[in-house]
């Protein structure tokens, strides 16, 4: 790997694993379908910009694929994340993000994708669960068990969802920054639909705005383009192992920037959670032969297995 494509490689880490610091700090001043609406809107307009410039249009018959792929993949765990971290620490919801592609296999089995378990893919779904166990604690009085704790894995859970579907209708079909541009404009309008309904009050103060500009422009436009780019330029390895980095970003933000606690069993839960996924990723990674090539839709990452759809990344 080239020393530009490290250097990628570790601000699209501190960019994306930071979204969740600058989640909980807009919540100081707005509510979660505010930063939602307004995530989705910035990351679409910087996605828009990087589209036109690179010469890609924005699709014209896909508009009802792309709105369920937004609803799944940006408008409902946005959401969802922010509605999380209102009760539940940053570096936790960092961690649990990394759950992802163990819902992704369970849903890819359900829905046929998946060819089938190996023992080395079952002990890492087992690994990756128990982890999440061990960070919520249930037999615990402090442990973390609450809607929160589950709207955050509801938001996994929804990319795994997102991967599948997108997979089957959308790989392949236009160029991938303008397609994810269109899909977050259609993500902007899904979650401004839940305006009219947010009750509740806030108080925008500038910590609020200013972290809610950072997180669309940054942590959602930018992030895209610079994962597109690494899977461009190095390939879909390099760009895959940038999710290992999140959970650790997550968390070491949480403790230094907002003083979260930093517990042993979350951080071995945490370890647990990604040896577990990288299981479950090792045994894909030995049968090249049955993939054919990798795209990034929206926010996350998917890959194309012959046409058909092979969930995929932490992020």
């Amino acid at each position: 790997m080239t020393g530009r494509g490290v250097l990628r490689m570790g601000v699209l880490a501190l960019l994306w694993g930071s979204g969740f610091l600058w989640i909980k700090l807009a919540l100081t001043g707005l509510s979660p379908v505010q930063i939602t609406v307004i995530r989705c809107a910035l990351g679409a307009g910087v996605l828009l910009v990087l589209a036109r410039a690179g010469g890609q249009r924005l699709p014209r018959k896909l508009w009802g694929h792309l709105a369920v792929a937004a609803f799944f993949c940006n408008a409902l765990p946005f959401l969802l994340f922010a509605i999380g971290e209102q009760t539940v620490d940053s570096g936790v919801a960092g961690v649990l993000n990394a759950t992802t592609p163990l819902f992704a296999v369970l849903i890819g089995l359900m829905i046929g994708a998946e060819r089938g378990l190996t023992p080395v893919r079952v002990t890492g779904l087992v690994l990756g669960f128990a982890g999440v166990l061990l960070i919520f604690a249930p037999w615990q009085q402090e442990g973390l068990t609450s809607v929160g704790a589950l709207a955050l894995l509801g938001a996994a859970a929804s990319y795994a969802v997102a991967f599948a579907y997108m997979g089957r209708n959308l790989v392949g079909k236009g160029g991938p920054i303008a397609v994810s541009a269109a899909q977050l404009t259609a993500a902007t309008g899904l979650s401004a639909v839940m305006m009219p309904f947010d009750g509740a009050p806030t108080t925008p103060n500038a910590t609020a705005i200013v972290a809610v500009v950072v997180l669309g422009v940054f942590g959602t436009g930018v992030t895209f383009y610079l994962n597109y780019r690494i899977i461009e330029d190095e390939g879909a390895t390099s760009a895959a192992t940038v999710g290992y980095l999140l959970p650790v970003v997550s968390v070491a933000l949480g403790a230094i920037v907002l003083d979260e606690p930093l517990t042993a069993r979350i951080v071995v839960g945490m370890a647990v959670v990604l040896a577990g996924v990288a299981l479950t990723r090792s045994a894909l990674a030995k049968r090249p032969h049955e993939r054919t090539g990798r795209y990034q839709l929206s926010v996350m990452s998917t890959e194309r297995d012959t046409g058909r759809g092979r969930s995929a990344d932490l992020r």
